[in-house]
């Protein structure tokens, strides 16, 4: 009677034990919450980004949480990158989305930067960006020559000195001679373009990309609103086939080797794209999940699809891609930092 008793018990003990091993393994993320901290307002190219992954990427996440997109613009996202870096808890459940070129401000020592490039959790880009400068086409400027030319700058908007909108013009002021008067400030590319239709400003560098996808562009375009007078892509963009690259322009005004390698330094920021980071500290278990997920998202023909008919573009680059460019870009020399100062003096 004791010895089927025992029995018993051991049966029942297993089957506790075999309970609690399978509360035990269930997966981290189940029942959670991750959000992507977007450094732009809503409906911005960022953002649409951000909402794919927002929609498709629980599918490739054990335990398949919500995730959820908060809008935290300002200051050409830096607002949004320190929030991650230092406020967001380590957890796992914050990433953010975040402009390429953050890496400026670093370089040049700004007090505001409150981030190590470096040490942010690398999970990849969507895409890479090639930029360009629109002017509105009823101002004198009808070519980047015109500009170059012209004894008075126009007025162009921007957000940040770590936005495209500021260091394309001011890049272009350093390798042309073209002169901008660079407008700071605004809050997001959609309010430098409701400044553009009011005629407070005349031009904004931004991506390809966005140019593209959306409005008020593609109705821009279609009544000849605006010119692109420049673009920074090595080779011209099919899309825009008759307007000149930054590298042509060098080229053509015969840029000095230093101007060539400050270029390169500052449209790195073209290889980063459109970045998605964790906080530094994050275990890398979770990290590894995410990169995982946000690898096999943008593999997924659903998600193609649907970035195809929202006109995103989908050309990834990998974590480690990014992580390795972070390294090189924060590794400058004392006169290419001191070039990039001026660069981005305000």
């Amino acid at each position: 009677m004791f010895h089927r008793f025992s029995n018993v018990a051991w049966i029942t003990l297993g089957l506790l034990l075999w309970a609690s091993a399978g509360v035990a393994e269930t997966p981290y993320y189940a029942g959670k919450t991750i959000t992507v901290v977007a450094g732009t307002k809503a409906g911005d190219v960022y953002d649409l980004y951000a909402r794919l992954f927002a929609q498709f990427m629980p599918k490739y996440i054990p335990g398949h949480p919500n995730i959820i997109v908060q809008n935290m613009p300002g200051a050409g996202s830096m607002i949004a990158a320190n929030f991650v870096y230092n406020v967001a808890n380590p957890d796992g459940l914050t990433v953010g989305a975040i402009f390429p070129a953050l890496y400026f401000d670093q370089v040049v020592q700004r007090s505001e930067v409150k981030y190590d490039w470096n040490k942010f959790a690398w999970i990849g880009s969507p895409v890479t960006s090639n930029h360009l400068l629109y002017m509105r086409a009823d101002s004198p400027y009808k070519t980047i020559h015109d500009v170059i030319k012209s004894s008075t700058a126009p007025k162009c908007g921007a957000t940040g000195t770590s936005s495209t909108a500021y260091y394309v013009p001011k890049l272009l002021e350093e390798v042309s001679g073209a002169k901008f008067d660079v407008i700071l400030g605004y809050q997001a590319g959609q309010d430098i373009d409701l400044a553009v239709e009011r005629n407070e400003v005349v031009c904004r560098a931004f991506t390809l990309t966005a140019f593209f996808a959306r409005e008020p562009f593609t109705t821009w375009r279609k009544n000849k609103f605006v010119n692109v007078l420049v673009q920074t892509g090595r080779k011209r963009d099919k899309r825009i086939p008759d307007v000149p690259t930054i590298y042509e322009l060098m080229d053509q005004y015969k840029t000095p080797q230093a101007g060539r390698s400050l270029t390169t330094l500052v449209l790195a920021a073209g290889d980063f794209g459109r970045p998605y980071v964790m906080p530094p500290n994050t275990p890398p278990e979770h990290v590894k999940i995410i990169r995982n997920a946000f690898d096999k998202t943008l593999k997924d023909e659903a998600v193609i699809a649907d970035a195809a008919k929202k006109k995103l573009e989908l050309d990834p680059t990998s974590s480690d891609e990014l992580e390795k460019l972070a390294k090189e870009v924060t590794s400058q020399s004392p006169d290419i930092i001191a070039k990039m100062k001026k660069l981005l003096e305000k």
